[in-house]
């Protein structure tokens, strides 16, 4: 697989490190796709040290800024043209409101707007490659999550972290989807994961009691990252398009997520969102 280039984001830490270990395990080129680029040259670093046949790349990209997401995809384009795999891994958790530099709430605005536009401008990048691959990160935590438009920009008023997480990752769920349905028929496939419970930092921000009842019910992130590689690489996901697995626990999904006018709607919706971008 020397020759299959692979954008991880959040590639840094976590389930995204995992995942590019063992890429470049396989001899994929492994592009790591993150906001601290310290952090990132670090991953490279430990990466390389790893032998495998492929490269391994770093571009800054902030999922908290729009700006950012634009600039990071014409950078591929420019420096790649194409692009094999793009796995839209990074993700947050957040216990307090806060927004994106668009004004979005946060955990909506980083796991689903910033990846949603990101898919956008580099379907060219995956359309030139010979097949593409996407791959959404999504999570069981989708059943908690409704999609509600007055609060993708909320600002204020009472907070409910865990159903803010659960839309944004019901919306990862409803983009894969809907996009799958487009590209029907292409080169490009688009499928979705429920990685499990994972002991990762999208943690680090739960009180420390939650985090020391939770750790025990954790998997490793070597668990979903053995998954994703199968989606990135192998023959057996050539032709898959429109999934939804789980590394961990069923892979079952809410009625919200197999809402076809929802998806449409949506996807809709986020385009206008992200039209100043496009």
């Amino acid at each position: 697989m020397s020759n299959t280039r692979v954008l991880i984001t959040g590639a840094n830490t976590g389930i995204g490190f995992a995942t590019a270990k063992r890429l470049v395990k396989s001899g994929a080129d492994v592009i790591l796709a993150c906001r601290n680029l310290s952090k990132a040259a670090e991953a490279q670093a430990e990466l390389i040290k790893l032998g495998g046949a492929g490269t391994v790349d770093v571009i800054e990209l902030d999922l908290n800024s729009l700006a950012s997401v634009k600039a990071a995809a014409e950078l591929v384009k420019a420096r790649y043209g194409s692009l094999d795999v793009l796995i839209n891994n990074a993700g947050i958790f957040g216990e307090a409101l806060h927004q994106t530099e668009e004004g979005y709430e946060q955990q909506f605005g980083v796991n689903y707007v910033a990846p949603f536009l990101l898919t956008q401008l580099l379907l060219p990048a995956l359309q030139a490659a010979p097949a593409g691959r996407i791959i959404h990160l999504s999570s069981i935590m989708h059943w908690l999550g409704n999609i509600k438009p007055e609060l993708f920009r909320q600002s204020s008023g009472s907070y409910r972290a865990v159903a803010a997480y659960g839309q944004s990752k019901l919306a990862n769920l409803l983009f894969s989807h809907a996009l799958a349905r487009q590209l029907e028929g292409t080169t490009v496939t688009s499928n979705a994961l429920h990685p499990g419970g994972v002991n990762s930092d999208i943690y680090r921000d739960l009180p420390k009691i939650q985090y020391a009842i939770m750790r025990p019910f954790l998997i490793p992130t070597s668990r979903p990252a053995e998954l994703i590689e199968k989606m990135a690489l192998s023959d057996e996901w050539a032709q898959k398009n429109g999934q939804y697995v789980s590394a961990h626990m069923p892979n079952w999904q809410s009625a919200n997520a197999k809402n076809t006018q929802l998806a449409d709607q949506l996807y809709q919706q986020s385009l206008e969102m992200v039209k100043a971008y496009l």
